[in-house]
């Protein structure tokens, strides 16, 4: 008789404990899920700026051009149409656009370059109901390069990328593509590494509770693309990559996720490093500024806080354009010569 309850004991508590780690797998997925999806949602210009826009500016044609990523027709954008040096492609970062790039847009141009630039999915004048995930900017840079090989240019080709196209940059090389040179700036070694360590820092040890779920849905959205390394393709390729990275990233540690923590494991000769870490230089998206743009966006920003609070954070439409109006945005966008340049020469040391 004991033996019998001992045995419809335990079963109980198998049927409880399958029965928990059901429901915690299904809520876990759908939690998941949801804090995914939320953070891919799709992106359009917004129709204030502090920043150089195409429309700003006079003396940089370009050519609208359209091409496929998967189910979705994206808008990409040539200019410097007559410079023969060589094609920099320039892939965006998560939350902006191309133009997000202009500036640097115009320093390659001005410097003889040819540029490529686009939207990604979901992103400004590209198709897509979300930015989909960290893994999408690969496949959106991968097929901007079928398209760019299928114009056959006879071009030197190099990639620059920042952040979600940092890690595009050097995760394409995974790829079969003739690229001659590659610089990422502020790039994550791998999706899943990024995805776990903003986990992290919304969770703390927990997050390992929720890290096979995180893995399952990445993988169910991007299938074994999710799992193209940055460092793999580095080494695959051994073209030549410039890694930038800020050493007070807030947004990739510099320590944690970025590419440049993977250093050790780089075996491409043929690699070169650039840690940014003065006081105005040292973040995520601060890497490019001059000394004058980072004072005049601080200026900015206060006095935009202010307008913020003396309208309860209900700012008048046309409030709003008077004072964006008044934005010097060339001084705004300027950016760091040293710092550009040193690029420039990078991508010029590439050309064979």
């Amino acid at each position: 008789m004991k033996l019998k309850r001992r045995r419809k004991a335990s079963k109980i508590i198998l049927i409880s404990v399958c029965a928990f780690v059901l429901i915690f797998s299904i809520t876990a997925m759908l939690i998941t899920k949801y804090v995914y999806d939320s953070n891919f949602s799709r992106v359009d210009a917004s129709g204030y700026t502090a920043y150089l826009r195409y429309e700003d500016v006079t003396g940089y044609d370009r050519t609208q051009v359209s091409f496929m990523s998967g189910d979705n027709t994206l808008t990409g954008y040539i200019y410097g149409e007559d410079s023969n040096k060589g094609l920099i492609v320039i892939a965006h970062g998560l939350g902006g656009g191309a133009e997000s790039y202009f500036p640097e847009t115009m320093f390659f141009v001005d410097n003889g370059w040819r540029i490529f630039s686009y939207d990604c999915t979901g992103s400004y004048n590209s198709e897509g109901d979300s930015t989909k995930g960290l893994p999408q900017s690969v496949l959106d840079l991968d097929a901007a390069l079928c398209y760019i090989e299928q114009q056959n240019l006879g071009l030197p080709i190099m990639l620059y990328g920042h952040s979600w196209g940092g890690y595009g940059v050097t995760a394409v090389l995974n790829y079969d593509h003739e690229i001659s040179g590659v610089v990422s700036i502020s790039g994550y070694a791998t999706p899943m590494k990024l995805l776990h360590e903003q986990a992290q820092e919304m969770m703390g040890v927990f997050s390992a509770l929720t890290y096979p779920y995180e893995w399952l849905y990445q993988r169910m959205l991007f299938g074994s693309t999710a799992d193209l390394s940055a460092i793999d393709g580095i080494n695959k390729s051994n073209v030549p990559v410039m890694i930038i990275h800020g050493l007070e990233d807030e947004v990739i540690r510099y320590d944690g996720a970025g590419i440049i923590a993977y250093r050790d494991s780089i075996t491409n000769e043929n690699v070169v490093y650039k840690t940014c870490d003065t006081q105005d230089q040292s973040g995520h998206n601060n890497l490019f500024m001059s000394k004058a743009q980072a004072a005049y966006k601080a200026k900015i920003n206060e006095e935009y806080k202010a307008l913020y609070d003396s309208y309860g954070g209900i700012i008048p439409n046309d409030v709003n354009t008077d004072f964006y109006a008044g934005i010097d945005k060339y001084l705004a966008s300027e950016l760091d010569a040293t710092f550009m340049s040193e690029i420039n020469d990078f991508f010029e040391s590439c050309i064979k």
